[in-house]
């Protein structure tokens, strides 16, 4: 299911296409993304991995009734599936609570880089979200992962310091765009 489209992209659910179970395992099996998301179970080392992290990303939010979510990013041209956008409640310091922050993040395939994927996905689930109503987006990143900070800055987003707010406690560089009565902040 499209979520939305960009002037490139399309924003859409993962399947469990055989092509697309290769995709996820192919970018979620590099150490040169996975070394940035201290997510569970990463890097993937088997392409059997792929269904259940697929799974994991459904089960996780089957209740938001595509509000949120874990889509691909497809380039509308090609059809070639770059990476991934998410836009989710972020999990407390207690990782089985969710906040009422919520959270935009971004996972591509390193050939995929440099071309501003990342930004206009991130962009078009942002600006979706804060429509709703909704004050605040963060985006967390990895101390030291520079290429994440650059978007979330192209994004118009606010650094904000290192905090141990979310994920168990884990220090993060955030970044928070600001929905205010007078516009982007």
């Amino acid at each position: 299911m499209t979520v939305l489209t960009t002037e490139r992209l399309t924003v859409r659910d993962w399947t469990a296409d055989p092509a697309e179970l290769a995709r996820i395992f192919d970018i979620y099996s590099r150490a040169e993304v996975t070394r940035w998301l201290g997510a569970p179970g990463l890097p993937l080392t088997d392409p059997a991995q792929a269904a259940g992290r697929l799974a994991m990303w459904r089960e996780r939010h089957a209740g938001h009734r595509g509000r949120y979510g874990t889509w691909a990013i497809e380039v509308r041209d090609t059809g070639l599936v770059v990476g991934t956008v998410l836009l989710k409640p972020l999990p407390g310091r207690d990782e089985g609570t969710l906040t009422e922050d919520i959270e935009v993040g971004w996972h591509l395939h390193p050939d995929c880089w440099g071309h501003g994927y990342a930004t206009e996905a991130a962009r078009a689930v942002v600006a979706r979200e804060l429509a709703t109503g909704t004050r605040e987006v963060y985006a967390v990143v990895a101390p030291g992962n520079e290429a994440s900070m650059a978007v979330a800055r192209r994004l118009g987003m606010t650094h904000i310091g290192r905090r141990t707010d979310w994920y168990g406690g884990e220090e993060v560089e955030t970044f928070v765009l600001t929905n205010s009565a007078d516009g982007l902040r």
